[in-house]
């Protein structure tokens, strides 16, 4: 299990694996919190002088899927966001999402488990002018990714010891197992979801 766990692992930190892991992040039905974050800060580790490119690369995955989730939420509209997000939290999120672009957009600042896909969806539901909220998300996350970057370079030798400990093995399988069972969560409520839209669909029509 451990081989498999790693082999995982091991995928993702390569420059696609960056970019993929940046779209699965963003997304509505990928769960893996701080999984973006820990493979910049590992692959910047391994390559100091790429920090810039990692940062980057993670940048431009995580626009492409919040572009994805933010389609989503256009589709489903404001009547649709309750069949995704909790009722409990979906006033909070339209009350940020109607603050403008420029907040929501902050918001990706905040690093996990801090739920920042619900805000994308809203987005993309309450009608937000897409170019403005993308150009404002970009800000964000590449000045979030910079500063990880930025850390792991200064600080890479000590990141590369940790990962040869037994703890950094039993924090990888925690985190893939997290990412399984959120996923598989995150799945079943997104189908959930498109299963009552087309009943819905069905009945109008």
């Amino acid at each position: 299990m451990r081989a498999f766990f790693f082999s995982v692992l091991n995928y993702f930190l390569t420059p696609a694996g960056i970019l993929a892991m940046g779209i699965l992040d963003a997304s509505m039905v990928f769960f893996l919190p701080l999984g973006i974050d820990f493979v910049v800060i590992v692959m910047t580790a391994r390559k100091p002088e790429l920090f810039w490119l990692y940062a980057l690369l993670a940048t431009l995955g995580s626009l492409i899927g919040a572009a994805g989730t933010f389609w989503i939420g256009k589709k489903a509209g404001e009547k649709g966001l309750s069949r995704f997000v909790r009722p409990r939290r979906l006033a909070r999120v339209k009350a940020r999402v109607n603050r403008g672009a420029v907040v929501v957009a902050g918001l990706a600042l905040i690093p996990p488990p801090f739920p920042f896909t619900p805000f994308v969806l809203a987005g993309g539901a309450l009608g937000m002018q897409p170019w403005s909220f993308f150009s404002a998300l970009g800000i964000a996350r590449a000045l979030r990714f910079g500063v990880e970057a930025a850390l792991a370079y200064r600080y890479g030798s000590q990141i590369l010891r940790w990962m040869k400990t037994p703890t950094f093995q039993a924090v990888v399988g925690v985190l893939i197992a997290l990412a399984v069972i959120g996923t598989i969560v995150s799945a079943v409520m997104v189908y959930r979801g498109s299963k009552v839209r087309a009943a819905r669909a069905a009945a109008t029509s």
